[in-house]
């Protein structure tokens, strides 16, 4: 089989594209943490390309986190996030690599984009503020996977998903995205019979929520069916209100206390709600309800974090 270089292999998306690909029969795999290779070392990520040649990279490679963690540190995932994509791109145009996958996220939309938002929304207005270095990066990644398309006729894709969640997130407090901080919450406040449990921002926010292994799925599917310089959003097209994803999750963990908010934290987009028909077209559609996935995912953290 064609070899597969997984970019991040050990983070949430990575490891989950990885699984799909084994469960797939996909034996020559390629992959290093990144204490084996910092992709942000341009010498090091051209010379691990050089070395394995593979056929298809897979860029599930970031540097991520939650809307106080891009609030308070633009600078480092505006320049991690820049270098390790030239760098990965760069070193699989040195070799010359014929498939591409590049992974970016809904927060490259306008602020105020329409709902739900299409593809052609990119660049159309003003970003989110409190991720928008985060933004341009990502930004930055679906341009160059254009200019490589264009310039050496490369077949180069560019996926962007929705509010991902699953096995191996990540749990910490003040860097994680919503809905695994709210099983962390919810689970550390049923342990200790806490009366009440503090939301973050208002509550009203509206989110589309993708579990990981869905979206691994769409990128083999991609991988076989896409082929066009677009970036291609990959959601499940419903969302919910932060509120209600707090009620699901308290439901899930077993938590019975009283929800409040803290206004002063920020609620970012009011709403994010992607347009999926594209990849619909194509075929995929998919299959793991909010529900089951959140209960699944604190099965996960129960085993792996308490």
């Amino acid at each position: 089989m064609d070899s597969v270089y997984v970019a991040g292999h050990r983070g949430l998306v990575g490891s989950a594209i990885w699984r799909r690909l084994e469960a797939a029969g996909h034996t020559n795999l390629i992959g290093a943490s990144s204490s084996e290779l910092d992709l942000r070392d341009r010498d090091a990520t051209f010379a691990f390309l050089r070395e394995h040649r593979p056929a298809v990279v897979i860029d599930a490679a970031a540097r991520v986190g939650g809307i106080l963690a891009n609030r308070d540190h633009p600078t480092e995932f505006l320049s991690d996030n820049l270098r390790i994509q030239v760098n990965l791109m760069d070193a699989a145009l040195d070799v010359r690599t014929p498939r591409l996958l590049f992974l970016g996220s809904s927060c490259i939309y306008p602020k105020y984009a329409e709902q739900p938002i299409r593809e052609s929304s990119l660049l159309t207005g003003e970003l989110e503020p409190t991720n928008d270095a985060y933004a341009i990066a990502k930004i930055a990644g679906i341009m160059q996977v254009q200019a490589v398309r264009r310039q050496y006729g490369l077949r180069w894709i560019s996926a962007m998903p929705t509010n991902l969640y699953g096995p191996n997130d990540n749990f910490d407090p003040v860097s994680s995205h919503v809905l695994p901080a709210l099983i962390r919450r919810f689970h550390g406040a049923r342990e200790t019979d806490a009366p009440e449990v503090v939301l973050w921002g208002s509550g009203t926010p509206r989110r589309e929520f993708l579990h990981v292994d869905d979206l691994a799925d769409a990128c083999l599917h991609l991988l076989e069916q896409y082929d066009a310089p677009e970036p291609i959003n990959v959601g499940v097209g419903t969302d919910v209100s932060i509120r209600e994803l707090a009620e699901l999750v308290a439901r899930v963990v077993g938590y019975t206390g009283a929800l409040s908010n803290d206004l002063s934290k920020p609620d970012g987009t009011p709403r994010k709600l992607l347009d999926v028909s594209k990849l619909l077209a194509l075929g995929w559609k998919p299959s793991i309800d909010l529900e089951d996935g959140v209960a699944a995912t604190y099965r996960w953290y129960v085993e792996n974090h308490s």
